[in-house]
């Protein structure tokens, strides 16, 4: 008889990645993975088993997250070498004040989070869609929301406030952090290789279409870029990054952009997109000739080295410097530019480690160890799945 199934859905504002996992009392074991991305492969999903075996899923409607979600289920139900699917672990991007935990998505949890939309509108319509479709698809499994904000309410009030009467705070106006998934296993994968690391001063670098830093301390969250929405810190594929909100008040007042206007403008036109008026892809900027694109990742590179001078000093020093996420884990050129000139902070660079996407690209005796660590989010997301059917 087939061992039941875990499922993880992990949908992006360009992208869905999932996995299934054997459940049972031990650590989930993968079996399969996949993903969907809008920008490299619009017309399918791919789906990997853990042998290497590929399979292609078309899409009854290209480029769409819907369809994706819809030509996943699908195969889960068809694969003959699964077994039932005994739940789906979802990764929710916003949890608000009510959730710091991983949750069972009951009605009234998804009511609660349908109103988290606005903070979060390319992420959280797509995740909270996902669950919907996986109880029609699975109705007799136990759908489980992750929480990208989890992971930073371990933060100081002084990394959660803002400069606003206190009363607002109270009310949920306050730094909550995303891309929690992601440094949750990027900070334990970085104690479990390199201990000495375990209890230091780390700042991770989640550099994607969506784009954030973390300051961690004793594997903990005590800063990130992010705040109260998706919107604050790095630029990111299309959303702007840290604005000076003087911006805009002057958009409403000079250019009568009301609130829809400008949620479209900073949310999906702005960002890599906007400053290189060619895409939001980082391959296609760095192959490009055009003095725009090396604009757009100037200013990418010039934030991202701004934020590791601030996170440094949250942390009081830094041991290590980790990359992860799309860009970090993958594009060579960008973390050697966002390394540069750092020698101050005792940080030296090893070239044709970098080259090779090792796991430690720092120099010999660099006092600032600097790793690519790929994440994995739906590994994540698979432990408090098994944990929720264990009654852990």
């Amino acid at each position: 008889m087939l061992q039941p199934s875990i499922l993880t859905l992990n949908a992006g504002s360009s992208s869905l990645k999932f996995s299934v996992f054997a459940a049972g009392d031990a650590e989930p074991t993968r079996l399969y993975r996949g993903a969907f991305d809008r920008g490299a492969a619009p017309d399918r999903v791919t789906v990997r088993s853990h042998d290497g075996d590929q399979e292609q899923l078309p899409l009854d409607e290209p480029g769409a997250l819907a369809s994706a979600f819809r030509a996943v289920l699908a195969w889960c139900e068809r694969a003959e070498d699964l077994g039932p699917v005994q739940a789906v672990g979802h990764r929710i991007v916003h949890g608000g004040l009510d959730f710091a935990a991983p949750t069972e998505l009951t009605d009234a949890a998804i009511a609660k989070l349908r109103v988290l939309e606005p903070l979060a509108p390319l992420h959280q319509p797509h995740n909270l869609d996902g669950v919907l479709v996986a109880r029609e698809a699975f109705p007799q499994a136990m759908q489980i929301g992750c929480f990208d904000t989890a992971f930073h309410r371990t933060h100081p009030f002084v990394n959660d406030t803002f400069g606003l009467p206190h009363r607002f705070y109270d009310e949920g106006v306050r730094r909550y952090g995303f891309h929690g998934l992601s440094y949750d296993y990027v900070s334990h994968a970085v104690a479990a290789q390199w201990p000495e690391l375990a209890h230091g001063r780390v700042v991770i670098a989640h550099l994607g279409n969506g784009a954030s830093m973390c300051a961690v301390r004793d594997g903990k969250s005590v800063g990130s870029t992010m705040g109260f929405s998706a919107l604050d810190g790095l630029p990111m594929g299309t959303r702007c990054g840290q604005i000076d909100p003087g911006v805009l008040l002057y958009l409403m007042q000079t250019h009568g952009m009301d609130a829809d206007a400008i949620t479209d403008l900073l949310y999906k036109q702005s960002g890599l997109k906007g400053l290189s008026g060619i895409g939001n892809d980082m391959r296609e900027l760095l192959a490009s000739d055009d003095p725009r694109a090396r604009q757009a990742i100037d200013y990418f590179v010039f934030r991202i080295r701004r934020e590791v001078g601030g996170m440094t000093a949250v942390l009081g020093g830094l041991d290590a410097l980790v990359f992860t996420g799309g860009i970090g884990e993958n594009a060579a050129p960008i973390r050697a530019e966002v390394c540069a000139g750092f020698e101050w902070l005792g940080l030296t660079f090893d070239d044709a480690a970098n080259d090779h996407n090792a796991a430690r690209i720092s120099g010999d005796g660099s006092a600032v160890q600097v790793l690519v660590v790929p994440t994995d989010e739906e590994a994540v997301i698979a432990r408090a799945s098994a944990q929720f059917l264990t009654g852990g």
